[in-house]
């Protein structure tokens, strides 16, 4: 697309710049004249890029500025607080920022995740994204701009599913992402400012190489087996050969000789011949990358062109989203960013029973997460409707004071957000009662008067 648009007095923020398609963006940015501010985790990348950019500005002879933020993580509140009051300061306002960090999250079955990782996902994909918008939309000015990097592999249509196999984390948060971009365009009409995302399918990167790849090949192999190890033994092994994937052979060789001494496969070295130990870590590893590179070539046979995308092209994507004419004609809206068909079976069916089912030994559970007469009232009659058909019901609330409406159920206040409160309950749950046969959640009522841009990050993080 013919460029016709110039950045010379812009401002422009992106975040995870120090690598990958942040980075690409940067220069895209800074190749049009732009100022920019580089922040990351990692400090080494956020330098090397920022001599980078500096380069390709006085090779033009442009007058943009570089700023780097190392060691800002777009889910820390105080970090971006911070960093957007120095950028204020020595910069200016701020006329565009794209949220592009982001981190793979786990690779696995869903219930195969800890709530850590499905937390990190959410930091500092929807909160992070959140929290870095908030603060920049208060050093921004009508005419700005809002650009989201999401995934294409996130949104549904009746025809199409394209969710991430194994990758539930990042897919949910990735979605919700896409819904906040939405919300932030129709809040800000009033203050002029533009709020777009883009969703990229697969791109050349070391990460979807090196990570997402290889991690989904050692979750098919956990779940479907391999000779002569169980699951746990194939995720703990893993878990540490991933990490040479690639490598040269006397590397791997070095770590199967260590991963061979540790405790976790104790039931193999039981074997008589050491050479054989060593014969499975490597047949595992490489029926590993066998897989890896199956499921690549399988992903390139859904696009048009069997070619994944450059980190290039993404960023020439971006720059054209951030144009004026673009960017009003798409404000609001959510813009693929490929030509891919991912067709995935669906997982929950869509089918309803007509027929009355016997549900007289199923155990359920009624979690209220609302302290709303309203809500409280359709948790009663729900609870009323179920009491006398099932086995049993166990009512959960997040305050004790709620008890107080389920005083005719078996009911408990138990602290929802907290991991090992909720874990607890259910085993005393499955204890007592032998198992769980369904959950039904009332997650309450938003109140939609309420402005995005005006919630604190404390009230932010109980509604996420």
């Amino acid at each position: 697309m013919k460029k016709d648009f110039n950045f010379a007095d812009k401002v422009v923020v992106v975040t995870g710049s120090g690598t990958g398609i942040g980075q690409a963006i940067a220069k895209k940015f800074a190749e049009n004249g732009a100022s920019i501010v580089l922040l990351g985790r990692r400090k080494e990348p956020l330098e090397k890029t920022q001599t980078e950019l500096k380069d390709i500005i006085t090779n033009l002879r442009a007058q943009g500025k570089i700023r780097i933020f190392p060691g800002v993580d777009v889910s820390d509140e105080e970090a971006i607080t911070d960093m957007f009051k120095t950028v204020s300061k020595e910069l200016g306002q701020v006329d565009i920022l794209i949220n592009n960090a982001g981190v793979s999250g786990p690779v696995k079955i869903f219930t195969n995740s800890n709530f850590a990782e499905f937390k990190e996902c959410i930091s500092i994909h929807l909160t992070g994204t959140f929290w870095t918008t908030v603060k920049a939309i208060e050093n921004m000015k009508k005419g700005s701009k809002i650009i989201t990097i999401s995934t294409f592999f996130t949104e549904e249509n009746k025809f199409e599913q394209r969710p991430y196999r194994f990758r539930t984390p990042y897919t949910s948060a990735q979605g919700a992402k896409n819904r906040l971009t939405e919300a932030f365009a129709w809040e800000l009409v009033p203050d002029g400012i533009m709020s777009l995302a883009t969703n990229p399918g697969p791109v050349h990167s070391d990460r979807i190489y090196k990570t997402v790849y290889p991690k989904a090949a050692a979750e098919f192999l956990r779940v479907g087996g391999f000779p002569g190890l169980t699951s746990m033994e194939i995720e703990r092994i893993l878990q540490r050969l991933l990490n040479v994937l690639g490598e040269d052979q006397v590397v791997i060789d070095k770590e199967i000789d260590l991963v061979s001494k540790e405790p976790f496969v104790e039931n193999i070295k039981n074997t008589e011949n050491k050479l054989e130990l060593a014969s499975t870590l490597k047949n595992l590893l490489s029926k590993t990358q066998e897989i890896a590179e199956k499921i690549q070539l399988n992903t390139k046979k859904m696009i048009v062109d069997k070619e994944f995308l450059s980190q290039d092209e993404v960023a020439e994507m971006v720059i054209n989203l951030a144009s004026e004419k673009m960017s009003k004609l798409l404000n609001g809206k959510i813009v693929p960013n490929d030509r891919i068909f991912y067709p995935t079976k669906p997982i929950i069916g869509t089918l309803i029973q007509q027929k009355d089912t016997n549900i007289s030994d199923k155990v359920i559970v009624l979690i209220i997460n609302s302290s709303s007469e309203k809500d409280h009232k359709r948790a009663t009659m729900i609870a009323n409707s179920l009491v006398q058909k099932i086995k049993q019901l166990v009512v959960l609330t997040k305050d004790s004071k709620d008890l107080t409406h389920y005083k005719d159920f078996h009911s408990h206040a138990i602290a929802l957000s907290n991991e090992d409160s909720m874990k607890g309950i259910f085993k005393v749950v499955r204890e007592k009662f032998s198992k769980v046969d369904g959950v039904v959640l009332l997650t309450g009522e938003y109140n939609y008067g309420l402005e995005l841009k005006s919630l604190g990050r404390k009230k932010w993080d109980q509604l996420v």
